[in-house]
């Protein structure tokens, strides 16, 4: 489930993955084009007992088993890799310093052999070549001079590299993009976990929870933004629930939840598309329909108070309950404000409650009833 979960969120933040990984792809690129190649070239040297110089058979046993404990060869290593052995062969070179800035150099043991590699890496091929060979004699002749029961000899000679070690530019856009792909699941993961609280906390601020109609805060935004460019009118529909006045704070939750639900779906199926259904209070809803004259929304509403008019079933024993709706109509012309429109429905509902019909329609001084 959680795996199905991750992928449904990559899906939805695919363009983040592939942005990544083109990104780390043009950076690699770039820095093949841009960066001096990097050249590595490596010497070989080898210990071994120096049986000319050991004459005993316990002191040949005894320096066989101090090569298998690894300590003279770890010794020879810390030899080689020191900072005088490098700067006396430098030195003899005649190298400056500052192009010995772009140099490094490194030694280690071979695992399970008496082998020393010592390497040496920089953007000249023959100079890297050259000054593993050098440190690697100058080494063997340090070491001979304070260890005579062992001998150290070049293996191997460091040859002229041909080609860098870096960069590579087809292993490092793969490695990229590679990492791109990787580092974009990541990123898309973490967008779309900080998105979904972020989308509750926005939808909290426009949906009203019980009904998930809109909040009386939004549904009034969407009429002020609607109205100042209004060119073919507007109404503003209130519908109050009398038979859950005083009764919708007294339910249980999930109770309140389906009814108020229900009166939304119904009041949305009479309706357009674009048109708004908002919970103005508690037993009142509020819709707001676009581009529509007065009489025009006496019909929709009158359809929707009569689909509010039947008894609505609260539970499988049969129970209903009766929302005896009541409706309230305004209509506002071009230059009116969302302020007007309101304070006529508002008008128009108080009213609606004193005629058999239940409906009224804010058309002029005085209402006319419907």
């Amino acid at each position: 489930m959680e795996l199905k979960l991750y992928l449904q969120m990559l899906q939805r933040s695919w363009w983040i993955v592939l942005l990544t990984a083109l990104a780390a792809l043009c950076i690699a690129l770039l820095a093949a084009y841009f960066l001096p190649p990097k050249f590595r070239s490596s010497t070989r040297l080898i210990v071994s007992p120096n049986l000319t110089a050991i004459t005993d058979e316990r002191e040949v046993v005894n320096a066989i088993e101090a090569l298998d404990k690894r300590s003279i060869i770890s010794t020879y290593a810390e030899v080689i890799n020191s900072g005088r052995v490098y700067d006396e062969t430098t030195a003899s070179l005649g190298i400056p310093s500052e192009v010995l800035e772009d140099y490094t150099y490194s030694t280690v043991v071979l695992p399970d052999a008496n082998i020393l590699e010592f390497s040496v890496e920089g953007p000249n091929p023959e100079l890297v070549a050259l000054i593993a060979n050098n440190v690697g004699s100058r080494a063997i002749e340090f070491i001979t001079n304070l260890y005579t029961s062992y001998n150290i000899d070049i293996l191997d000679v460091a040859p002229v590299p041909d080609s860098p070690i870096s960069p590579q530019p087809l292993r490092d856009s793969i490695l990229a993009f590679g990492l791109g792909l990787v580092i974009g699941a990541v990123l898309a993961i973490i967008r779309e976990q900080l998105r979904l609280p972020f989308e509750q906390l926005l939808q909290r601020s426009v949906m009203d929870r019980l009904s998930s109609a809109f909040t009386r805060r939004h549904f009034n935004r969407v009429m002020g933004e609607f109205l100042p460019t209004n060119t073919g009118g507007a109404a503003l529909g209130l519908i109050r629930l009398n038979g859950l006045q005083g009764v919708i704070e007294t339910l249980p939750q999930p109770l309140a939840q389906q009814i108020l639900r229900s009166s939304t779906d119904m009041l949305r199926n009479e309706l357009r598309g674009y048109d708004s259904v908002g919970r103005w209070n508690d037993n009142t809803f509020s819709v707001f329909l676009p581009n529509t004259t007065g009489k025009g929304a006496v019909t929709v509403l009158g359809r929707i108070q009569l689909a509010l008019s039947k008894p609505l079933r609260i539970n499988e024993d049969g129970e209903t309950l009766h929302l005896e709706p009541s409706v309230g109509v305004a209509d506002v012309g071009n230059n009116e404000n969302s302020t007007t429109l309101i304070g006529r429905a508002e008008q128009a509902l108080d009213e609606a409650g004193k005629e058999e019909s239940r409906m009224y329609l804010f058309k002029a001084n005085p209402f006319l009833s419907i």
